[in-house]
């Protein structure tokens, strides 16, 4: 028994050791602009550069040669709010008891993620950034929960999880369209709408440290064409493969193939106001792709543990500390970009903040080799299932089954090796269960 403690605090302690020796931090003169763009729902294999062959990506594809393209990178969530939770806070999203997406339904009613002086944000503010979030929010509908609360400075986009990408109504059929805290009305697709703001929000900033998050609703439902306004079904009812009047594959690759046109304007204004080299671009996804995505060649769908469900592209650009041409095995997680955007940014933490994320520059530079990562999800959503990877083992609970995995040779999940390994299986059972109780414990402080 005491062994098996040991190997499960040494688990645990992994998980906040940095990835190498933090990086000098920056002075006002080379502090990057940062550029972080978020995709909603979309596959593993639906960009060029990740296998993509019906879909076209081009600028997402120019962005993977200019810098690392991370192969086994993951979503803190296996739904958009946790996710976003974890990106703003840096820590596991269980931490604060944020498991489950807010529901428009719920306005009057759903807490959302409270504001603090640690959030992404803020800390880049205190650097003297300009912050603004353009897009997806989905982390409370109250001024209380708002983007501005959390310290940005500007927001322009929807606070639900979804909306009409031509009505901009939420599930409700409620007008969703915000400017900072108050509703506004806009004529357009909702992704040409946010990228404008993005484009727009660069040119009035370049001069000056910026803090962009660009967080896209597409290619989430409803699989609402760029090309030919519509009404949504059923105030934007998520359309299943059985039924009557369904959405087609051909409807979603026109939505990815409108958000790269999308990230293709915004890699141009950089380029435009001269300030490329000293941007650092980061793309990624909030979980996994739904039934109209691809996912090849992992198992399982958004909302589950499987990897399909919460592995995702991730792409990372700073010409002038990174090189081009990267593919890197390192393991990451959301929470680890507002770790690495920190360091890059120069941040000092306070003495008070434990972030669960890992600076990832030091591999991204070269200067350190890929690091053993040892990684936790959990989730409410749909039934409720657990996962954990360490090095290249992946433990997953699914209702009464526990199944072991490895997956580097077997990113698919097909060769369940619980059978096999069962020592590992207790250890990574004991793991998993000591994670739960860490951050069910500081849960309950903030009830």
């Amino acid at each position: 028994m005491l062994n098996n403690a040991r190997a499960v605090l040494a688990a645990l302690a992994l998980c906040a050791a940095p990835l190498g020796a933090q990086p000098r931090a920056a002075t006002a003169a080379d502090r990057p602009n940062v550029v972080l763009i978020i995709a909603d729902d979309m596959g593993y294999a639906d960009i060029g550069s990740y296998g993509a062959r019906d879909i076209r990506t081009p600028n997402l594809d120019k962005l993977a040669r200019a810098g690392v393209r991370f192969t086994d990178f993951y979503a803190n969530g296996t739904t958009c709010t946790p996710t976003r939770a974890a990106l703003i806070t840096g820590r596991y999203q269980q931490r604060y008891g944020v498991e489950l997406p807010l529901s428009a339904e719920g306005v009057a009613t759903e807490r959302g993620l409270l504001a603090s002086p640690g959030s992404l944000p803020r800390l880049l503010k205190s650097r003297g950034y300009a912050t603004a979030l353009v897009g997806k929010w989905h982390l409370g509908y109250t001024p209380a929960h708002s983007p501005l609360a959390h310290g940005f400075d500007y927001f322009f986009g929807l606070k639900s999880g979804y909306h009409d990408y031509w009505q901009h109504t939420d599930s409700r059929g409620v007008p969703d369209l915000w400017e900072n805290d108050a509703r506004v009305s806009a004529t357009g697709y909702s992704t040409d709408l946010i990228a404008q703001k993005a484009v727009s929000f660069i040119a009035q900033h370049a001069r000056e440290p910026f803090f962009i998050d660009v967080a896209f609703n597409a290619p989430h439902w409803p699989f609402q064409r760029p090309d030919t306004p519509s009404v949504a079904v059923g105030n934007a009812r998520f359309l299943k493969p059985a039924d009557s009047l369904t959405s087609s594959r051909a409807d979603y690759v026109t939505m990815v193939e409108r958000m790269d046109r999308g990230v293709g304007e915004i890699l141009a204004a950089l380029e435009r106001e001269g300030i490329a080299r000293n941007t650092l671009v980061i793309f990624t996804n909030d979980n996994g792709g739904e039934w109209l995505s691809d996912n090849t060649p992992l198992f399982g769908r958004k909302y589950t543990t499987w990897e399909g469900g919460i592995r995702v592209p991730a792409l990372v650009r700073w010409p002038a500390r990174i090189a081009a041409g990267q593919v890197s095995a390192q393991v990451g997680m959301t929470m680890d970009l507002t770790a690495t955007m920190l360091s890059a940014a120069g941040v000092v933490l306070p003495t008070d903040a434990s972030l669960d994320g890992r600076d990832l520059l030091p591999v991204m530079t070269r200067r350190v080799p890929p690091q053993a990562r040892t990684l936790f999800w959990r989730s409410q959503a749909g039934r409720p299932m657990r996962a954990v990877r360490e090095g290249d083992l992946k433990l997953v609970v699914d209702a009464a089954h526990t199944y072991l995995y490895d997956i580097k040779q077997d990113p698919g999940e097909r060769h369940d090796l619980a059978r096999l390994r069962t020592n590992d299986v207790r250890r990574l059972t004991q793991a998993l269960a000591a994670w739960e109780r860490m951050v069910d414990a500081e849960a309950v402080t903030r009830r």
